[in-house]
């Protein structure tokens, strides 16, 4: 989510982890196995925050697939806190389609119920959702898409985060920019660092949070090496 020259907190892998479908796709396993590899250099100070896409456990998900994520890379749906800021890991596989494991989706619904009570609760500086298919591309009211939540799931599912207080959601799957907004909550869909579907370049969102306000910037590689984050949002963390 957040790569800074300074005072990195976490990173996010947005999305999905591989490009491989499980299930014993050819290249799964050389895929994972790089992978874990390249993620090992990752300076063990900065924790990473692993999020689950169709490529993972499939565009519809069985417990079988879910249980080979969970083993590979850990929770698909989880919860933590980090200076006051409650960050929500959702398993949208989950919403897009669970006719295959209806129990794992009935079992992550009652935690997401317990954990939008505790952030009204607790009433949080943020709270903040990642999950891999965007709730919309641009509208609440927009058409049924591959790449969005349907209508029916988006609408039940955006009322809940609004009501409890979520500031913003975070999503992949479009492979390119877009999002909007509904009621107060920010629906942000980021490009991919590789594969683009659109006119974006490879690349990254920063996202920096503060007690006031949560700013995102989606920088092109090229971007970063060049100038890095922007002058702006080293200020915003430093201050």
């Amino acid at each position: 989510m957040s790569v800074a020259e300074e005072g990195t907190i976490f990173r996010r892998a947005r999305g999905r982890t591989l490009d491989a479908f499980p299930a014993g796709t050819r290249w799964r396993k050389q895929q994972t196995e790089d992978l874990q590899r390249v993620l090992g250099a990752v300076d063990r100070e900065i924790p990473l925050v692993l999020v689950s896409g169709n490529h993972d456990v499939g565009n519809v998900p069985t417990a079988e697939t879910v249980e080979e994520f969970r083993r590979t890379w850990g929770d698909d749906y989880f919860s933590f806190w980090v200076g006051g800021v409650l960050f929500l890991v959702l398993n949208s596989q989950l919403l897009h389609d669970a006719s295959c494991c209806p129990a794992l989706k009935l079992a992550q619904d009652r935690w997401l119920e317990q954990q939008l009570g505790l952030a009204r609760q607790r009433r949080c500086q943020h709270a903040v959702v990642f999950q891999h298919i965007p709730l919309f591309l641009q509208s609440i009211d927009e058409d049924d898409d591959y790449f969005n939540l349907t209508r029916a799931v988006r609408q039940e599912l955006a009322d809940k985060l609004a009501g409890a207080g979520i500031k913003a959601v975070f999503s992949g799957h479009y492979h390119r920019n877009a999002g909007g907004t509904y009621q107060n909550v920010d629906m942000v869909v980021s490009s991919a660092i590789g594969c683009q579907l659109g006119r974006d370049t490879h690349g990254l969102r920063v996202v920096v949070v503060t007690a006031e306000k949560i700013v995102h910037r989606y920088c092109s590689l090229d971007e970063l090496t060049e100038k890095g984050i922007g002058d702006d949002l080293l200020e915003l963390m430093r201050g």
